[in-house]
């Protein structure tokens, strides 16, 4: 197949299978006489990988480090586990950030009346003070 089916068949744009490549988490395709890139199913498998572990927050790096792990067939799946647990501590990490900077504007938000002079603003008075 080239590489606008593989996009379809992969929901991946054209442009990031050619990054991809550029970044070794994609084998170099090989090309018929007349230049084009041509994939196997395999690609379409890898591809698929590569798209899911994004969706799951992994890092290019990372994704690169699950795709040598899974082709080692006589390895353990310890260490694909220990990715994926030291991924959720990441996630859980920044969730709990995420959780204290919407509690902290809520209450920002709940203190400001929304009208009024601009030297009075809560939200700006905060905003601006001395830590």
């Amino acid at each position: 197949m080239n590489i606008g089916q593989l996009s379809r068949r992969t929901g991946v744009p054209i442009d990031t299978v050619r990054y991809y490549e550029k970044q070794r988490l994609l084998p170099t395709p090989t090309r018929s006489a007349s230049g084009y890139r041509h994939y196997e199913t395999n690609d379409v498998l890898r591809l698929n990988f590569i798209r899911r572990a994004k969706a799951l927050g992994f890092t290019l790096e990372e994704i690169r480090d699950l795709l040598a792990l899974s082709s080692a067939h006589d390895g353990d799946m310890a260490a694909i586990r220990s990715a994926a647990t030291d991924k959720l501590v990441d996630v859980e990490q920044r969730l709990a950030e995420l959780t204290r900077v919407r509690d902290g504007l809520r209450q920002l938000v709940d203190a400001c009346p929304g009208h009024g002079a601009l030297d009075q603003c809560p939200i700006l008075t905060a905003l601006g003070g001395e830590a």
